[in-house]
Protein backbone atom coordinates (compact mmCIF):
# COMPACT_ATOMS: atom_id res chain seq x y z
CA UNK A 1 0.00 0.00 0.00
CA UNK A 2 2.99 2.50 0.95
CA UNK A 3 4.36 2.13 -2.70
CA UNK A 4 1.22 2.32 -4.40
CA UNK A 5 -1.04 4.98 -2.52
CA UNK A 6 2.59 7.15 -1.47
CA UNK A 7 1.34 10.53 -3.10
CA UNK A 8 -2.16 10.24 -2.07
CA UNK A 9 -1.28 9.68 1.57
CA UNK A 10 1.19 12.03 1.63
CA UNK A 11 -0.08 15.37 0.02
CA UNK A 12 -3.40 14.83 -0.50
CA UNK A 13 -4.61 13.06 2.97
CA UNK A 14 -1.80 15.08 4.73
CA UNK A 15 -2.19 12.03 7.42
CA UNK A 16 1.63 10.91 8.21
CA UNK A 17 4.66 11.93 8.80
CA UNK A 18 6.67 8.60 7.07
CA UNK A 19 5.88 6.49 4.75
CA UNK A 20 7.90 3.67 4.38
CA UNK A 21 7.99 0.59 2.15
CA UNK A 22 7.95 -2.73 2.59
CA UNK A 23 12.29 -3.13 1.54
CA UNK A 24 12.63 -0.19 3.10
CA UNK A 25 13.31 -1.01 7.06
CA UNK A 26 16.96 -0.17 6.75
CA UNK A 27 16.28 3.32 6.20
CA UNK A 28 13.90 3.90 8.94
CA UNK A 29 16.54 6.02 11.49
CA UNK A 30 17.15 8.03 8.78
CA UNK A 31 13.45 8.97 7.52
CA UNK A 32 12.46 9.06 11.41
CA UNK A 33 15.56 11.84 11.46
CA UNK A 34 14.17 13.83 8.38
CA UNK A 35 10.30 13.51 10.04
CA UNK A 36 11.68 14.92 13.37
CA UNK A 37 12.72 18.24 11.69
CA UNK A 38 9.21 18.61 10.60
CA UNK A 39 9.27 17.00 6.95
CA UNK A 40 7.62 14.34 5.43
CA UNK A 41 10.14 11.53 4.70
CA UNK A 42 9.34 8.43 2.22
CA UNK A 43 10.84 5.55 0.99
CA UNK A 44 9.02 3.28 -1.14
CA UNK A 45 11.33 2.36 -2.87
CA UNK A 46 11.69 -1.86 -4.05
CA UNK A 47 15.14 -4.23 -3.79
CA UNK A 48 16.28 -6.29 -6.15
CA UNK A 49 17.84 -8.48 -3.33
CA UNK A 50 16.30 -7.62 0.10
CA UNK A 51 15.09 -10.97 2.42
CA UNK A 52 15.25 -10.05 5.48
CA UNK A 53 17.79 -13.13 6.06
CA UNK A 54 19.37 -11.45 8.77
CA UNK A 55 16.08 -10.79 10.44
CA UNK A 56 13.97 -13.47 12.53
CA UNK A 57 10.88 -12.86 13.91
CA UNK A 58 10.02 -12.40 17.52
CA UNK A 59 7.29 -15.36 18.25
CA UNK A 60 4.82 -13.59 19.88
CA UNK A 61 2.69 -16.34 20.95
CA UNK A 62 4.39 -18.33 23.99
CA UNK A 63 3.67 -21.83 23.50
CA UNK A 64 1.91 -21.62 19.65
CA UNK A 65 2.15 -24.51 18.21
CA UNK A 66 2.26 -23.52 14.03
CA UNK A 67 4.52 -20.76 12.61
CA UNK A 68 5.00 -19.43 9.20
CA UNK A 69 8.33 -18.85 7.42
CA UNK A 70 9.36 -16.39 4.78
CA UNK A 71 11.78 -18.60 2.08
CA UNK A 72 11.50 -15.62 -0.50
CA UNK A 73 9.75 -12.51 -1.63
CA UNK A 74 8.24 -10.85 -5.14
CA UNK A 75 7.11 -12.69 -8.18
CA UNK A 76 8.88 -12.61 -11.83
CA UNK A 77 5.24 -13.99 -13.35
CA UNK A 78 3.77 -11.02 -14.48
CA UNK A 79 -0.17 -12.37 -14.72
CA UNK A 80 -2.38 -9.95 -16.20
CA UNK A 81 -4.37 -9.41 -12.99
CA UNK A 82 -1.58 -9.94 -10.42
CA UNK A 83 -0.37 -6.38 -8.45
CA UNK A 84 2.21 -8.57 -6.72
CA UNK A 85 5.34 -7.73 -8.97
CA UNK A 86 4.70 -3.80 -8.82
CA UNK A 87 4.67 -3.88 -5.35
CA UNK A 88 6.44 -6.92 -3.61
CA UNK A 89 9.04 -6.60 -6.61
CA UNK A 90 11.60 -9.27 -8.01
CA UNK A 91 11.71 -12.81 -7.05
CA UNK A 92 14.81 -13.28 -4.40
CA UNK A 93 15.15 -15.87 -2.00
CA UNK A 94 16.74 -16.21 1.02
CA UNK A 95 19.67 -18.01 1.58
CA UNK A 96 18.90 -21.94 2.93
CA UNK A 97 21.04 -20.80 6.17
CA UNK A 98 19.05 -18.88 7.60
CA UNK A 99 15.87 -20.44 6.99
CA UNK A 100 17.03 -23.41 8.79
CA UNK A 101 18.19 -21.26 11.76
CA UNK A 102 14.64 -20.06 11.84
CA UNK A 103 13.06 -23.18 11.16
CA UNK A 104 15.46 -24.91 14.41
CA UNK A 105 14.79 -22.24 16.35
CA UNK A 106 10.81 -22.73 16.05
CA UNK A 107 11.50 -26.51 16.93
CA UNK A 108 13.44 -25.27 20.17
CA UNK A 109 10.31 -23.33 20.88
CA UNK A 110 7.83 -26.56 20.61
CA UNK A 111 6.54 -25.17 17.51
CA UNK A 112 5.08 -28.54 15.75
CA UNK A 113 4.13 -27.52 12.16
CA UNK A 114 6.09 -24.81 10.00
CA UNK A 115 4.44 -23.48 6.46
CA UNK A 116 6.72 -22.00 4.18
CA UNK A 117 6.22 -18.78 2.70
CA UNK A 118 6.49 -17.42 -0.66
CA UNK A 119 4.47 -15.70 -3.45
CA UNK A 120 5.86 -18.49 -5.68
CA UNK A 121 7.59 -21.05 -3.25
CA UNK A 122 8.58 -23.88 -5.85
CA UNK A 123 10.61 -21.45 -8.05
CA UNK A 124 12.98 -21.00 -4.86
CA UNK A 125 16.52 -20.36 -5.74
CA UNK A 126 19.42 -20.30 -3.23
CA UNK A 127 22.33 -18.14 -5.49
CA UNK A 128 23.89 -17.43 -2.27
CA UNK A 129 26.53 -20.44 -2.72
CA UNK A 130 29.21 -19.74 -5.31
CA UNK A 131 29.57 -23.49 -6.13
CA UNK A 132 26.12 -23.74 -7.46
CA UNK A 133 25.84 -21.20 -9.72
CA UNK A 134 26.70 -23.06 -12.32
CA UNK A 135 23.18 -25.14 -11.66
CA UNK A 136 21.27 -25.34 -15.15
CA UNK A 137 18.20 -23.70 -15.17
CA UNK A 138 15.07 -25.31 -14.18
CA UNK A 139 12.72 -26.88 -16.68
CA UNK A 140 8.75 -26.10 -16.57
CA UNK A 141 5.81 -29.01 -16.36
CA UNK A 142 4.54 -30.37 -20.02
CA UNK A 143 2.34 -28.00 -21.48
CA UNK A 144 3.32 -24.71 -19.28
CA UNK A 145 4.85 -21.60 -20.64
CA UNK A 146 6.27 -18.39 -18.96
CA UNK A 147 6.84 -14.94 -19.88
CA UNK A 148 10.30 -14.76 -18.13
CA UNK A 149 13.53 -16.58 -19.19
CA UNK A 150 14.60 -18.80 -16.06
CA UNK A 151 18.24 -17.98 -14.89
CA UNK A 152 20.11 -20.64 -14.13
CA UNK A 153 22.24 -21.57 -10.93
CA UNK A 154 21.22 -21.71 -7.38
CA UNK A 155 19.88 -24.14 -4.88
CA UNK A 156 16.82 -25.28 -5.73
CA UNK A 157 13.21 -26.10 -3.46
CA UNK A 158 13.46 -29.66 -3.52
CA UNK A 159 16.94 -29.15 -1.65
CA UNK A 160 15.70 -26.96 0.50
CA UNK A 161 12.47 -28.83 1.70
CA UNK A 162 14.86 -32.13 1.96
CA UNK A 163 17.19 -30.13 4.49
CA UNK A 164 14.00 -28.64 6.46
CA UNK A 165 11.84 -31.92 6.99
CA UNK A 166 15.30 -33.32 8.28
CA UNK A 167 15.48 -30.53 11.04
CA UNK A 168 12.75 -32.25 13.65
CA UNK A 169 11.23 -35.79 12.57
CA UNK A 170 8.04 -34.20 14.91
CA UNK A 171 7.56 -31.26 13.22
CA UNK A 172 5.10 -31.13 10.27
CA UNK A 173 5.91 -28.82 7.08
CA UNK A 174 3.98 -26.90 4.50
CA UNK A 175 4.48 -24.99 1.76
CA UNK A 176 2.51 -22.15 0.09
CA UNK A 177 2.51 -21.35 -2.56
CA UNK A 178 3.40 -23.24 -5.24
CA UNK A 179 3.18 -22.07 -9.52
CA UNK A 180 1.99 -25.32 -11.58
CA UNK A 181 4.34 -24.30 -13.87
CA UNK A 182 7.20 -25.06 -11.79
CA UNK A 183 5.41 -29.21 -11.53
CA UNK A 184 7.09 -31.75 -12.78
CA UNK A 185 10.53 -29.91 -12.90
CA UNK A 186 10.48 -30.17 -9.21
CA UNK A 187 9.86 -33.89 -9.30
CA UNK A 188 11.97 -34.84 -6.52
CA UNK A 189 9.54 -32.65 -4.50
CA UNK A 190 6.50 -34.78 -5.14
CA UNK A 191 8.79 -37.59 -4.16
CA UNK A 192 9.80 -35.88 -1.42
CA UNK A 193 5.93 -35.18 -0.20
CA UNK A 194 5.40 -39.17 -0.63
CA UNK A 195 8.80 -40.46 1.17
CA UNK A 196 8.91 -38.12 4.35
CA UNK A 197 6.56 -38.63 6.65
CA UNK A 198 6.99 -35.21 8.19
CA UNK A 199 5.98 -32.98 4.87
CA UNK A 200 2.47 -33.10 4.66
CA UNK A 201 0.31 -34.74 1.79
CA UNK A 202 -1.12 -31.48 1.17
CA UNK A 203 -0.75 -29.41 -2.26
CA UNK A 204 -1.94 -25.80 -2.82
CA UNK A 205 -2.41 -25.69 -7.17
CA UNK A 206 -3.59 -22.23 -8.09
CA UNK A 207 -5.78 -23.19 -11.11
CA UNK A 208 -7.65 -19.14 -11.19
CA UNK A 209 -10.03 -20.50 -13.76
CA UNK A 210 -11.30 -23.75 -15.60
CA UNK A 211 -11.06 -21.66 -18.57
CA UNK A 212 -8.29 -21.56 -21.15
CA UNK A 213 -9.54 -18.79 -23.14
CA UNK A 214 -9.18 -16.75 -19.58
CA UNK A 215 -6.40 -18.63 -18.68
CA UNK A 216 -4.43 -17.05 -21.73
CA UNK A 217 -6.18 -14.31 -20.78
CA UNK A 218 -4.35 -13.94 -17.69
CA UNK A 219 -0.95 -14.86 -18.73
CA UNK A 220 -1.38 -18.35 -16.82
CA UNK A 221 0.81 -19.97 -19.20
CA UNK A 222 -0.87 -22.99 -18.97
CA UNK A 223 -4.52 -24.69 -20.65
CA UNK A 224 -7.22 -26.33 -18.63
CA UNK A 225 -5.86 -29.50 -20.47
CA UNK A 226 -2.23 -28.83 -19.10
CA UNK A 227 -3.47 -28.01 -15.63
CA UNK A 228 -5.78 -31.29 -15.47
CA UNK A 229 -2.90 -33.67 -16.80
CA UNK A 230 -0.73 -32.27 -14.10
CA UNK A 231 -3.23 -32.69 -10.87
CA UNK A 232 -3.25 -36.27 -12.05
CA UNK A 233 0.62 -36.42 -12.20
CA UNK A 234 0.35 -35.21 -8.60
CA UNK A 235 -1.97 -37.82 -7.34
CA UNK A 236 -0.29 -40.79 -9.52
CA UNK A 237 3.10 -39.74 -7.81
CA UNK A 238 1.95 -39.32 -4.49
CA UNK A 239 -0.36 -42.20 -3.81
CA UNK A 240 -3.13 -42.54 -0.90
CA UNK A 241 -4.44 -39.06 0.82
CA UNK A 242 -3.45 -36.47 -1.07
CA UNK A 243 -5.94 -33.15 -0.03
CA UNK A 244 -5.24 -30.46 -2.83
CA UNK A 245 -6.50 -26.99 -2.68
CA UNK A 246 -6.82 -24.24 -5.18
CA UNK A 247 -7.47 -20.16 -5.73
CA UNK A 248 -10.27 -18.87 -8.40
CA UNK A 249 -11.08 -15.97 -9.55
CA UNK A 250 -14.52 -14.89 -11.12
CA UNK A 251 -15.30 -12.10 -13.56
CA UNK A 252 -12.07 -11.85 -14.87
CA UNK A 253 -12.13 -9.42 -17.99
CA UNK A 254 -13.85 -10.95 -20.86
CA UNK A 255 -15.10 -13.86 -19.10
CA UNK A 256 -18.30 -15.39 -20.78
CA UNK A 257 -21.18 -17.38 -19.11
CA UNK A 258 -19.39 -20.66 -20.91
CA UNK A 259 -15.92 -20.01 -19.25
CA UNK A 260 -17.61 -19.80 -16.33
CA UNK A 261 -19.04 -22.89 -16.36
CA UNK A 262 -15.88 -24.54 -17.41
CA UNK A 263 -14.53 -23.45 -14.17
CA UNK A 264 -17.36 -25.15 -12.46
CA UNK A 265 -16.60 -27.85 -14.27
CA UNK A 266 -13.04 -28.15 -13.35
CA UNK A 267 -14.18 -27.88 -9.57
CA UNK A 268 -16.82 -31.00 -9.92
CA UNK A 269 -13.64 -32.60 -11.72
CA UNK A 270 -10.76 -31.98 -9.43
CA UNK A 271 -12.92 -31.99 -5.98
CA UNK A 272 -10.59 -30.18 -4.09
CA UNK A 273 -10.56 -30.54 -0.08
CA UNK A 274 -9.90 -26.56 0.19
CA UNK A 275 -10.76 -23.60 -2.08
CA UNK A 276 -10.32 -19.67 -2.11
CA UNK A 277 -12.82 -18.00 -4.43
CA UNK A 278 -13.08 -14.32 -4.82
CA UNK A 279 -14.55 -12.21 -7.78
CA UNK A 280 -12.35 -10.03 -9.78
CA UNK A 281 -11.15 -6.57 -8.68
CA UNK A 282 -9.33 -4.51 -11.14
CA UNK A 283 -5.54 -3.14 -9.99
CA UNK A 284 -3.64 -0.42 -10.89
CA UNK A 285 -0.53 -1.22 -12.57
CA UNK A 286 -1.32 -4.62 -13.76
CA UNK A 287 -1.32 -5.27 -17.28
CA UNK A 288 -5.18 -6.02 -17.41
CA UNK A 289 -5.46 -2.52 -15.98
CA UNK A 290 -3.45 -1.27 -19.04
CA UNK A 291 -5.17 -3.37 -21.75
CA UNK A 292 -8.28 -5.22 -20.69
CA UNK A 293 -11.53 -3.73 -19.32
CA UNK A 294 -13.50 -5.12 -16.88
CA UNK A 295 -16.24 -5.50 -18.40
CA UNK A 296 -18.23 -8.26 -16.21
CA UNK A 297 -20.92 -6.17 -13.94
CA UNK A 298 -20.79 -6.61 -10.46
CA UNK A 299 -23.49 -8.80 -10.33
CA UNK A 300 -23.26 -10.89 -12.44
CA UNK A 301 -19.45 -11.69 -10.22
CA UNK A 302 -21.78 -12.04 -7.06
CA UNK A 303 -23.83 -14.68 -9.11
CA UNK A 304 -20.98 -16.33 -10.46
CA UNK A 305 -19.04 -16.59 -7.24
CA UNK A 306 -21.74 -17.88 -5.50
CA UNK A 307 -22.02 -20.77 -7.46
CA UNK A 308 -18.39 -21.26 -7.23
CA UNK A 309 -18.63 -21.57 -3.42
CA UNK A 310 -21.70 -23.98 -3.61
CA UNK A 311 -20.20 -26.73 -6.34
CA UNK A 312 -16.98 -26.57 -3.97
CA UNK A 313 -18.73 -26.84 -1.03
CA UNK A 314 -20.84 -29.50 -2.33
CA UNK A 315 -17.63 -31.14 -4.00
CA UNK A 316 -15.27 -30.63 -0.73
CA UNK A 317 -18.26 -32.31 1.03
CA UNK A 318 -18.31 -35.59 -0.65
CA UNK A 319 -14.45 -35.63 -0.53
CA UNK A 320 -14.04 -35.24 3.49
CA UNK A 321 -17.10 -37.69 3.41
CA UNK A 322 -14.86 -40.43 2.39
CA UNK A 323 -12.78 -39.81 5.23
CA UNK A 324 -16.27 -41.21 7.61
CA UNK A 325 -15.03 -43.96 9.81
CA UNK A 326 -11.15 -43.68 9.13
CA UNK A 327 -8.50 -42.34 11.66
CA UNK A 328 -6.53 -39.67 11.38
CA UNK A 329 -3.97 -37.76 12.97
CA UNK A 330 -4.61 -34.34 14.21
CA UNK A 331 -2.16 -32.19 15.50
CA UNK A 332 -4.19 -30.25 18.57
CA UNK A 333 -4.16 -26.53 18.24
CA UNK A 334 -6.24 -25.75 21.40
CA UNK A 335 -9.87 -25.14 22.19
CA UNK A 336 -12.73 -25.32 20.18
CA UNK A 337 -14.06 -21.53 19.22
CA UNK A 338 -17.80 -23.02 19.87
CA UNK A 339 -17.22 -24.89 22.34
CA UNK A 340 -14.78 -25.06 25.59
CA UNK A 341 -15.13 -29.05 25.91
CA UNK A 342 -13.93 -30.02 22.40
CA UNK A 343 -10.63 -29.59 21.10
CA UNK A 344 -9.93 -28.29 17.61
CA UNK A 345 -6.64 -29.31 15.42
CA UNK A 346 -5.57 -30.20 11.67
CA UNK A 347 -4.95 -33.12 9.91
CA UNK A 348 -2.39 -33.93 7.39
CA UNK A 349 -4.22 -32.19 4.92
CA UNK A 350 -5.50 -28.92 6.43
CA UNK A 351 -8.08 -29.79 7.16
CA UNK A 352 -10.24 -28.84 10.56
CA UNK A 353 -10.53 -32.05 13.16
CA UNK A 354 -13.37 -30.96 16.07
CA UNK A 355 -13.08 -33.76 18.75
CA UNK A 356 -14.14 -34.25 22.59
CA UNK A 357 -11.88 -32.95 25.41
CA UNK A 358 -11.38 -36.42 27.34
CA UNK A 359 -8.54 -38.22 28.89
CA UNK A 360 -6.95 -40.21 26.56
CA UNK A 361 -3.92 -43.22 26.76
CA UNK A 362 -0.89 -42.73 24.98
CA UNK A 363 -0.05 -45.22 22.52
CA UNK A 364 3.09 -46.19 23.66
CA UNK A 365 2.18 -46.18 27.47
CA UNK A 366 4.72 -44.22 28.15
CA UNK A 367 2.80 -41.37 29.84
CA UNK A 368 0.03 -41.63 32.07
CA UNK A 369 -3.36 -41.02 30.70
CA UNK A 370 -4.35 -36.94 30.19
CA UNK A 371 -5.93 -34.71 27.96
CA UNK A 372 -4.24 -33.80 24.67
CA UNK A 373 -2.46 -30.62 24.90
CA UNK A 374 -2.07 -27.74 22.20
CA UNK A 375 1.28 -29.46 20.43
CA UNK A 376 0.10 -32.94 21.15
CA UNK A 377 -0.48 -35.46 18.38
CA UNK A 378 -4.13 -37.44 18.38
CA UNK A 379 -5.05 -40.24 16.30
CA UNK A 380 -9.20 -39.35 16.13
CA UNK A 381 -11.68 -41.58 13.89
CA UNK A 382 -14.04 -39.42 12.15
CA UNK A 383 -17.75 -39.64 12.76
CA UNK A 384 -19.16 -36.96 10.62
CA UNK A 385 -17.72 -34.02 7.89
CA UNK A 386 -19.02 -31.56 6.26
CA UNK A 387 -17.54 -29.43 3.27
CA UNK A 388 -15.43 -27.27 5.76
CA UNK A 389 -14.97 -29.36 9.22
CA UNK A 390 -14.56 -32.99 10.13
CA UNK A 391 -15.64 -34.40 13.55
CA UNK A 392 -14.90 -37.77 15.64
CA UNK A 393 -14.19 -39.25 18.32
CA UNK A 394 -10.04 -39.00 19.73
CA UNK A 395 -8.73 -42.74 19.98
CA UNK A 396 -5.52 -41.79 21.82
CA UNK A 397 -2.29 -39.76 21.87
CA UNK A 398 0.95 -40.59 19.76
CA UNK A 399 3.64 -38.86 17.54
CA UNK A 400 4.18 -38.03 14.43
CA UNK A 401 6.91 -40.57 14.04
CA UNK A 402 5.13 -43.74 15.94
CA UNK A 403 2.06 -42.66 13.21
CA UNK A 404 3.73 -43.05 10.32
CA UNK A 405 5.58 -46.24 11.69
CA UNK A 406 2.37 -48.12 12.28
CA UNK A 407 0.59 -47.11 8.75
Amino acid sequence: MAERLKEEILHREKLVDVVAGPDAYRDLPRLLAVAESGQQAANVLLSLDETYADILPVQTSAGGTTAFVSIMRGCDNMCSYCIVPFTRGRERSRPIASILQEVRMLSDQGVKEVTLLGQNVNSFRDLSEVQFQSVAAPGLSRGFSTVYKARAGGLRFSHLLDQVSRIDPEMRIRFTSPHPKDFPDEASVLQLIHERHNICKQLHLPAQSGSTRVLEAMRRGYTREAYLELVHHVRDSIPGVLSLSSDFITGFCGETEEDHQQTVSLLREVRYNVGFLFAYSMRQKTRAHHRLQDDVPAAVKKRRLEQLIATFREEAARANAALVGHAQLVLVEGPSKRSASELCGRNDGNIKVIFPDTELEEAAECRAPGRAQPGDYVMVKVTSASSQTLRGVPLFRTTLSRAAASH
